[in-house]
């Protein structure tokens, strides 16, 4: 029997990042519990097994180098080393090696980099130093295996082009493929049940059709069910991965942060954690920046000298909501009103509110910074956090109280595969407005006309701006009888789509839009309607967004 050594390489991979996800964490808890041997003992196994599996594939490099970190380590276990802030960084340094020299694995190369013979010359100086004076413990060390997190797992690996393309994996629990199987075989007799039934040369009464197509379509939306099941992870790992970050960013800035992880067992679909990785960090680094005070000032505000940034998960309302709050400064409103006046973005000082102030933050090439750093002050970091947000059909908004610090909330849908949608026409095509965006749905007299694509109508005596769809992709509408308009919500933004017909809700898999209609900037994916036609989904947020700013400086120019 031939064996895949490529197979085997890419587990080896997926497992090692299990391992050196838990090796970080328990370096990290390390630097507050030096003296925990039970931590000490999760390194010196992580690295343990990292250098057997090497040995399994002769990585000679690979296992010289984990080599020199088990003598470190059992320096460390022995108590003839002290657990130091310079041997924490010199570990966590390792990590980033060893899994540089796993991926390399995959390709067949196993070679020494300066890094890595570096990082080695420093282990070997901590592993030659002369003993720490610490008391010896007589308690016998137990070792068990630590436990692993399903999370997850992306490996890079090369095709036959030679270019990179990600291996992605995910756990899942043994019971869930087992229905999954049964659900399969069920819904296979199901079919030729009703297949029987259509090809039956005896009268068949509709009544036992429904009966057969009613249990298919239970069959099909438990399997549909369970398969978002399997999809989802906990959000934990994810955000435990950001400790590592925070720990290095203060370091540089010369701050004092802790990251504190609540809701970290709520579940998500696993492309929502996928794209929530680098909004996050943009987020986070921000918020150390900006935020967060330096440990002198935080003294004279009254606070304590570390800051705390909390990332916090719960589920609201059939989604999921992502907060990121930290104790820091505030958002000056001011400041920010400032730097948007010099990017020439069209703003009313005096009535706008102190929420729609906060949201210029996420405009493209804003930043309250004074200088250019490589943390900050070119304006690019929150604009992206928005794009990657609203791509995942998700919003995002601020809070802040002066003082007391500021909170980024993220909502997004639980599962981006399937959408709740609102079907409308509009001219000869039908799109699907995302549900979660609908507020109601109204007439539009037939004598209203839109002067240049847009309009303004009286809502139970309050003005609801709106953006009629077919003038806006260029339909040349000749109808006289009434149309429709499709109240939306976009985070505080709220207007009309005037649309030709309102065709109800439907749920439909989102399909994504290939390179061909990259230009379409006010669509996020596409959808096969029940007639086999295919409807393009609309960015409501987008169009707002467009809509909104395009109405503004039309009022600043007329004025």
């Amino acid at each position: 029997m031939e064996i895949d050594n490529e197979l085997l390489l890419n587990t080896f991979v997926s497992e090692n990042e299990e391992g050196l996800a838990v090796m970080e964490q328990a370096i990290l808890e390390l630097e507050s519990h030096p003296e925990d041997m039970e931590l000490v003992n999760t390194v010196f196994r992580v690295i343990h097994s990292f250098k057997g599996n090497a040995a399994i594939f002769e990585l000679k490099h690979a296992q010289e180098f984990a080599h020199a970190l088990e003598d470190l380590m059992d320096k460390i276990r022995t108590h003839q080393l002290r657990f130091t802030p310079d041997i924490a960084d010199i570990l966590l340094a390792s990590r980033d090696i060893m899994r540089k020299l796993a991926s390399q694995a995959v390709s067949g190369k196993d070679a020494a980099t300066s890094q890595s013979k570096k990082l080695m010359q420093r282990v070997r100086e901590q592993v030659e130093a002369k003993p720490s004076k610490t008391r010896k413990s007589k308690k016998a060390l137990k070792v068990e295996a630590a436990p692993m997190e399903p999370v997850l797992h992306a490996s890079e690996e090369t095709n036959s082009s030679g270019a990179q393309v990600v291996a992605r994996t995910l756990r899942v629990e043994v019971q869930k493929l087992d229905r999954l199987l049964d659900l399969t075989g069920e819904i296979a007799i199901a079919r030729g049940r009703t297949t029987r039934l259509l090809e039956g040369k005896d009268r068949v009464s509709m009544q036992d059709l429904a009966e057969a197509h009613n249990i298919e379509a239970a069959l099909q939306v438990e399997l549909q069910e369970l398969v978002m099941k399997v999809r989802m992870v906990p959000v934990g790992p994810l955000f435990r991965q950001y400790v590592r970050a925070v720990r290095d960013l203060a370091k540089e800035l010369g701050k004092e942060v802790r990251l504190q992880v609540e809701g970290g067992d709520v579940e998500v679909d696993t492309s929502v954690v996928e794209h929530l990785r680098d909004p996050l960090m943009h987020i986070i680094r921000n918020a150390m920046d900006h935020g967060i005070e330096l440990p002198e000032q935080r003294l004279h505000a009254g606070k304590s000298p570390a800051g705390t940034i909390t990332l916090r998960a719960l589920h609201q309302a059939g989604g999921i909501s992502v907060e990121i709050h930290d104790d820091g400064a505030g958002l000056d409103r001011d400041k920010i009103l400032e730097a948007a006046q010099k990017r020439g973005i069209a703003i009313d000082r005096e009535d706008m509110s102190d929420q729609d102030a906060y949201q210029l933050v996420f405009e493209s090439g804003l930043s309250t910074s004074d200088q250019v750093s490589n943390l900050s002050g070119r304006g690019v970091g929150m604009d992206v956090v928005r794009r990657n947000v609203q791509s995942l059909r998700g919003s995002v908004s601020i809070t802040s109280r002066p003082g007391l610090g500021a909170t980024v909330h993220l909502r997004f849908p639980l599962t981006l595969a399937i959408i709740e949608g609102f079907a409308v026409e509009v001219g000869e095509n039908t799109y699907v407005v995302p549900l979660d965006h609908v507020v109601e749905c109204v007439d539009l007299p037939a004598d209203h006309h839109s002067a240049g694509g847009s309009g303004v109508i009286s809502l139970r005596g309050e003005p609801l701006p709106y953006l009629d769809l077919g003038q806006y992709f260029g339909y040349a509408s000749e109808r006289e009888a009434r149309r429709s308009l499709l109240v939306v919500r976009s985070e505080s933004q709220l207007a009309g789509l005037a649309v030709d017909a309102l065709h109800g809700e439907t749920q439909t898999v989102i399909k994504p839009l290939g390179k061909f209609f990259e230009g379409l900037r006010w669509a996020v994916g596409s959808a096969i309607l029940g007639n086999g036609r295919v409807a393009l989904i609309l960015d409501v947020p987008m169009l707002l967004q467009e809509f909104c700013r395009n109405e503004v400086v039309s009022a600043m120019e007329l004025s």
